[in-house]
């Protein structure tokens, strides 16, 4: 979709048309970083709903989506099964590893993945992605790394707007719309 795709560089746009598979990290880029304990310690996140939407719709679409965490968390996992992820890592210190063993997995190349992260733990997977990108409160030397900076900040529709623009240069997004229209 041209409207979408206007804002975005030619390198940028081939970059996403050769995107097979879809990772994100979850605090700061799923949820906006923040977490909130009650003073018996539960814990409490809040996640956007328009970044569920569109999760289901690369995966009808035939792109792979997963997870990668640093954090362990039971609302994390819960949110992850609900959205129905080919994989969810938690607890992951070391994200390259992890990253390595899913291009292995699914037999994927580094240009054929979109991973989405805002902090240190990331920055290796960012710049060995195909498309490394940090949602616009990313850590700065985080964001100087990246082939896209979102204009969304973590939690507010990060996935969303990183999922559009890969539909809409892999020419997927129209058709999605057009369902809802009839």
């Amino acid at each position: 979709m041209e409207i979408i795709l206007k804002k975005y560089t030619q390198s940028q746009i081939e970059k996403a048309k050769n995107i097979k598979a879809f990772v994100f990290d979850v605090d700061g880029v799923l949820t906006d970083g923040g977490i909130v304990y009650s003073n018996s310690g539960d814990e409490t996140k809040v996640f956007n709903v328009k970044d569920g939407q569109i999760i289901k719709h690369l995966r009808n679409s035939g792109l792979i989506v997963g997870a990668i965490t640093g954090r362990e968390s039971a609302l994390v996992e819960r949110r992850c099964k609900e959205l129905k992820l080919d994989f969810f890592y938690q607890g992951i210190k070391d994200k390259f590893a992890v990253y390595k063993d899913i291009l292995s997995e699914y037999n994927l190349k580094d240009e054929q993945v979109a991973y989405i992260g805002d902090d240190i733990i990331d920055l290796k997977v960012i710049i060995n992605a195909g498309l490394g990108i940090v949602p616009a409160d990313g850590v700065e030397y985080v964001k100087a790394e990246a082939d896209l900076i979102t204009e969304k900040e973590g939690g507010r529709g990060v996935i969303r707007e990183a999922a559009d623009f890969i539909l809409s240069a892999q020419d997927m997004l129209e058709n999605i719309i057009n369902q809802y229209k009839a």
